[in-house]
């Protein structure tokens, strides 16, 4: 079974091949998803990588703190996102009592 790793402090330089590279010493990397600012393109620092859960262990042991290219890589097992409810935004500017 595969497990989800987050991967987080990384140099802003660092591609998908790097970090496929760096993580398949530890096993079989099923995927890399490196995180970009939507306006900008450019890297945000983290990502995550899938792979199997034996390899994930010994990649955690071993990359967690670990210098990559300059920075101290911080890497653990991702949590999953909490739900967001789908309400709106909430109320008004609340600047007062209100006068009809």
């Amino acid at each position: 079974m595969a497990k989800k790793l987050y991967v987080g402090n990384l140099p802003f330089s660092a591609s998908e091949d790097d970090i496929r590279d760096l993580f398949s010493t530890y096993g079989e990397v099923n995927s890399v998803s490196l995180i970009t600012d939507r306006e900008t393109g450019r890297l945000r620092g983290f990502g995550f990588v899938e792979m199997d859960d034996e390899g994930a262990r010994e990649a955690i042991q071993s990359l967690d703190g670990k210098d990559f290219q300059g920075r101290n890589l911080k890497v653990n097992e991702a949590q999953e996102k909490p739900q967001r409810s789908g309400g709106g935004g909430g109320g008004g500017g609340g600047r007062g009592p209100r006068r009809w």
